[in-house]
């Protein structure tokens, strides 16, 4: 690997972290804000990132490249399509959460990097290695036996699942060509209209916490544009940077933390039936690790030879 190619993978790889780890740590912030419900806290949420990003874009003198992204309409309109997954992704985690839900919202992101694999399947053409079909495979079977567990389908982690899968997907495929910054402003414009129209519909309706509940509600409901915007700048900057596949190793950090802060600070119960299904679907990651470290090594190992074997030829 090139210098600058090892560069890359690094900073890649530190955003991700930091995106994740913040993203773990999301229940904590959400219990906080209550009586607002899901659709106050996402609205909020929406309105005052445009305010971080737009003080953002500012900072950077980014105008120009977001101006561009305005005028141009193959990638506005994906932006579009990654904005609204976005918005159901939060719409679903903040219901999941608030509801006493939050270790079906973490299964949600465990089951994400095998539908991140299976994307790179069904829309980048990628072909699968054993392993990773056996990973898949796997994770099919985990969310037929949890849902005997919940009794029903687990539609809170697989609406998660599959929204952030494909936002990932939209994410990885404009990356080039637009920086993290202008890419969450846009998407940020994109849903302030609803966002607005939501806020107004639930001061209309008696319903609306941030101005009536002290200012101590309304400075953590504003603190979400900070607490929405860096972990998703980091995401973008990492997705950017990254292979899917790295990407989808990553996001097991997140609900790791997730489902440990479900389990002991939301009392959140867990029964046999759901411990067998997770302990399936943790069997699938442990078989996509095991397969990307195998294929990580393979690799290094072709480049060395390839190296050496120049090398050889440039002494001869």
């Amino acid at each position: 690997m090139k210098p600058e190619a090892r560069s890359q993978t690094t900073t890649g790889l530190l955003y991700g972290i930091g995106a994740y780890g913040l993203w773990g740590l999301l229940p904590l912030y959400f219990v906080t804000l209550a009586p607002a419900n899901p659709v106050e806290i996402v609205s909020d949420r929406v309105i005052f990132s445009l305010v971080v990003c737009l003080v953002l874009v500012g900072v950077t003198r980014s105008w120009k490249a977001l101006n561009a992204v305005f005028r141009s309409g193959r990638i506005f309109g994906a932006l579009g399509v990654a904005a609204v997954l976005i918005a159901i992704n939060w719409l679903t985690y903040t219901y999941g959460v608030l509801s006493g839900q939050a270790i079906e919202a973490s299964l949600g992101y465990f089951i994400n990097p095998l539908v991140s694999v299976l994307l790179g399947v069904l829309v980048l053409k990628e072909r699968l290695r054993p392993l990773q079909w056996a990973a898949v495979g796997i994770g099919f079977v985990a969310v037929l036996v949890l849902s005997v567990a919940y009794g029903q389908i687990p539609w809170i982690a697989l609406i998660l699942a599959f929204s952030f899968g494909f936002y990932g997907l939209v994410k990885n495929r404009v990356g080039a060509t637009v920086d993290a910054v202008t890419s969450l402003t846009v998407e940020t414009v994109v849903l302030t209209p609803f966002a607005l129209a939501a806020v107004l519909w639930l001061a209309a309706a008696g319903s609306l916490t941030l101005l009536g509940n002290g200012p101590g509600h309304f400075w953590l409901l504003a603190a979400s544009g900070i607490i929405t915007a860096t972990p998703l700048l980091f995401f973008g900057a990492a997705a950017r940077r990254l292979p899917m596949t790295t990407v989808g190793m990553l996001q097991y950090m997140a609900p790791l933390l997730q489902f440990i802060l479900a389990v002991t600070v939301l009392g959140e119960h867990m029964g046999p039936e759901r411990w067998a299904g997770f302990g399936i679907v943790w069997l699938a990651l442990v078989v996509l690790t095991v397969d990307m470290l195998v294929s990580t090594g393979r690799r290094r190992a072709a480049v060395r030879a390839a190296e050496a074997r120049a090398e050889a030829a440039r002494a001869a």
